[in-house]
């Protein structure tokens, strides 16, 4: 028998799943949350290994509202206290990884969030309900389940000899441990970058290497790509300092003896040659996986990309598993490198959004809307008011999307839907959805070079050819392809020119319901 059973049973007390009891506790729902560590986020007690957060943390915006703000929080989890965001904890735009231990904690105390720690869970298997059973024997039954694990373990690529390699997560980060030492760094990630970074000053050579080109963030827009806080490597290989980045694929790796390394690389740009070069240290910094283990085979989720996430449906339940869904860095395989579900300032409106589900599927709660009246103008105010505050559509980029559902001579606005969410709260006589998105090759250009691939911030006509983040209305309708109207991109992101942008969407919002009406 259960000791324990549940409306809602949340696994990992991170970010994510903290963000879920948040949601839950404020609507008085029957859940607990299961955490293996003894306190909150324990991931980050751990990493990054160097302590630094890539998560901005900017304080003086000169905004007074606090949705804007959260634009430039990029830390903070979503409450209805101002005492608790994250920027009352540190002043730096690039914060330690302790403040966020510590705010997390402060986060679970504060909300009183029902939380077991010293819970690990090592099996989920169901039968009807979900049965969850913890390292100490304790067993837990659930109709529904959100694992927000987070992804736990090491993803090692298939190279023969890669088990002799250091980890990320455990190799010394001290630089006195590789004192005039020739270093191999795998990966191109900010891990790989971070690490290299810290050895520039005692190693005699560093390489870092993998089969891509470095991508870098302030070209790509994810902000998961490379840093610029973790881009001072790529001075001492540009300025010949006896680094470099090498571009191939590690074929094998040899541990000698000695304790060295001989490692064959087949650079990607010469032809494919071949190569086998000496290092005294390998270290592997190829990112994390999800660890689905714990599932037994009548509710193992189907992963996705190269099996590192699990697959989900809009409404972040596994494809596979009904019930079981997925919250936090793990939902990052509905925008995988190119949206931010993998970053708190991302995935904490994915949960939201998840939380409304499951209100809506389990205790028949409708997804949160206000009426408008159906007139183009009053639309398209009600539009340029979201996407001049909204901090949700501005960090869920393209993913999450505002919608507009007409019925007679009213209209239904609801916040922060799922873009691909199919029935309800959407439905299916066709609807308008309002996204933020970056342009088409976004990625391709420059975005330093003023003479390419830049419009006049006047010319309404040619917004959809906008590169950088603008709003995009599409009217969607059964059967039909979706016709879209671009919002032209701005440089303070302020929408509100009578001309430029208030009349254009009136005039969108009047054709395409004038088309519906007949």
């Amino acid at each position: 028998m259960p000791d324990t059973t549940l409306d809602h049973l949340v696994i990992g007390a991170g970010p994510a799943g903290l963000q879920l009891g948040y949601f839950l506790q404020q609507q008085g729902r029957d859940y607990l949350i299961l955490e293996a560590g003894p306190a909150p986020g324990q991931f980050f007690r751990t990493f990054p290994r160097h302590r630094t957060l890539i998560s901005i943390n900017k304080k003086h915006t000169g905004w007074d509202d606090p949705e804007l703000n959260l634009r430039m929080d990029w830390n903070s989890l979503l409450s209805d206290d101002p005492g608790l965001l994250f920027t009352r904890y540190s002043d730096r735009y690039f914060p330690h990884a302790d403040d966020m231990v510590r705010y997390l904690s402060d986060f679970a105390d504060k909300c009183g969030l029902r939380i077991a720690y010293g819970s690990r869970v090592v099996r989920i298997d169901r039968s009807g309900l979900f049965q969850v059973t913890d390292e100490s024997g304790r067993r837990y039954e659930a109709k529904q389940i959100t694992v927000a694990t987070g992804v736990t373990q090491a993803n090692i690529p298939p190279i023969p000899g890669i088990e002799t390699a250091e980890l990320y997560g455990t190799a010394s980060i001290d630089p006195a441990d590789h004192l005039n030492q020739r270093v191999l760094i795998i990966g191109k990630g900010n891990s790989a970058f971070e690490t290299a970074d810290n050895l520039m000053e005692t190693a005699a050579v560093i390489h870092v290497a993998g089969p891509h080109s470095v991508r870098m963030a302030w070209r790509t827009h994810f902000v998961g790509h490379l840093r610029a806080v973790n881009n001072g490597f790529l001075d001492t290989y540009q300025l010949k300092s006896q680094n470099a980045i090498l571009d191939g694929d590690i074929k094998r790796i040899e541990r000698k003896p000695d304790g060295t390394y001989l490692v064959t690389v087949s650079f990607a740009r010469v032809n494919e040659v071949t190569k086998d070069i000496p290092y005294d240290r390998v270290i592997l910094c190829t990112g994390f996986r999800f660890d689905a283990s714990i599932f037994g085979d009548g509710c193992r989720p189907e992963l996705m990309i190269n099996d590192r996430f699990p697959a989900l449906t809009p409404a972040y339940e596994s494809v596979n598993v009904p019930d079981l869904h997925f919250a936090g860095t793990i939902t990052q395989s509905r925008d995988f490198k190119h949206g931010t579900s993998g970053f708190i300032h991302g995935f904490r409106y994915g949960v939201r959004a998840l939380h409304r589900v499951l209100e809506s599927r389990y205790h028949d709660v409708p997804w949160p809307a206000r009426e408008l009246p159906a007139d183009p103008a009053a639309l398209a105010a009600a539009v340029l008011e979201r996407v001049n505050r909204t901090s949700a559509l501005w960090q869920q980029f393209g993913l999450l999307a505002d919608v507009i559902v007409l019925d007679g001579g009213a209209a239904r606005y609801m916040e922060e839907v799922p873009y691909d969410l199919q029935g309800p709260p959407v439905g299916e006589r066709g609807h308008f959805a309002i996204t933020l998105e970056y342009g088409p090759d976004h990625d391709k250009i420059d975005p330093f070079d003023i003479e390419v691939g830049r419009i006049r911030q006047s010319d309404s006509a040619r917004a959809h050819e906008g590169h950088y983040l603008h709003p995009v209305v599409r009217h969607h309708v059964p059967g039909q392809a979706p016709v879209a109207h671009h919002i032209t991109e701005n440089l303070e992101n302020e929408w509100n020119s009578p001309e430029i942008h208030v009349e254009p969407l009136r005039a969108f919002f009047a054709r395409c319901t004038a088309a519906v009406a007949v």
